[in-house]
């Protein structure tokens, strides 16, 4: 059974406020900072034009105006670029303004990533949709997305992006009990757990920060109580559509995943935001020339 309505809208939550990385997100959101030379933001929001997806909501917070100041036109810089002739300098500034429509809902307090993903709710409407985490970066060329949104669109339903990580990693996400489909990459989710213990946890696969909802999970976010830190899980929203309906997926219900092998960067924490960017720019065509050598050099100096 195929499943036709198209997935266009992205929800883009972002009004996390970035405490580890404190002072550099006093007055800066976490997702505006850079890895290399753009912020973390227009990557994920490039994945998802990648996929396919046109229409794009951030839901921000307080004191984020940055953002949306980056995906709009910056007439005085593009005037004075222009003018010294800085044609390259003037598409870098142009390309997050015409990457998709950008729009933005206000969370008027940080409740969790379930709420953050309800305050999409009126903007959505009763369309399937995806949920892209700005904390994490994914290959563009693995086509993670594009891959979810297909396994939607044959399964119906939701989606879950997931990975396999060593045991000691699962207590740090969301991890799933899960059984196989007729397609290797694809498994049909029988429950979902927020944070377990180790010892506790249904698998080493676990939910990554992208999925692509039904529209029904907003109705069952809105009776969804606080779970984990008081907060509205997302996964618990989840965890009731795919163990009240696993096989009813015309209604909304059932969750499959999409088992992910390829490369995921974590910008959540100063480690992984440092790995992030040194590879990134190991990749650049641009750079790699010449920092790797230097980056070569500088480890031989160290103890």
């Amino acid at each position: 059974m195929a499943y036709s309505a198209a997935v266009t809208k992205a929800v883009v939550p972002v009004a996390g406020r970035g405490t580890r990385f404190l002072p550099a997100t006093k007055a800066t959101p976490k997702v505006m900072l850079p890895v290399v030379d753009k912020p973390a933001i227009q990557y994920v929001v490039e994945e998802a034009v990648g996929a396919g997806l046109s229409d794009v909501l951030l839901i921000t917070g307080e004191g984020q105006s940055s953002i949306s100041d980056h995906f709009d036109r910056a007439h005085a810089l593009e005037a004075q670029l222009a003018a010294r002739g800085n044609h390259r300098a003037l598409a870098d500034v142009r390309a997050p303004t015409e990457l998709a429509s950008v729009t933005y809902v206000r969370q008027d307090s940080p409740r969790g990533l379930g709420h953050a993903v309800l305050c999409a709710a009126d903007h959505v409407g009763d369309e399937p949709f995806a949920v892209l985490l700005g904390d994490d970066l994914i290959d563009m060329n693995d086509n993670l997305l594009a891959r979810m949104i297909a396994a939607r669109q044959r399964y119906g339903g939701s989606i879950v992006a997931l990975m396999e990580v060593p045991p000691d990693q699962v207590s740090a996400y969301g991890c799933v009990a899960f059984k196989p489909t007729d397609d290797p990459d694809i498994v049909a989710v029988t429950d979902l757990v927020e944070k377990p213990d180790p010892s506790e946890a249904p698998s080493n696969w676990i939910v990554i920060g992208r999925y692509v909802c039904d529209p029904a999970v907003f109705a069952v976010l809105r009776e969804t109580p606080p779970g984990r830190a008081g907060e509205i899980q997302l996964t618990d929203a989840l965890r009731t559509l795919a163990i009240a309906e696993p096989d009813n997926c015309a209604a909304g219900g059932g969750v499959h995943g999409v088992l992910f092998r390829g490369r995921r960067y974590d910008t959540g924490n100063k480690q992984d935001f440092l790995r992030t960017t040194v590879e990134f720019a190991c990749a650049r065509p641009d750079l790699a020339e010449e920092f790797i050598p230097w980056l070569r050099a500088f480890l031989d100096t160290l103890p």
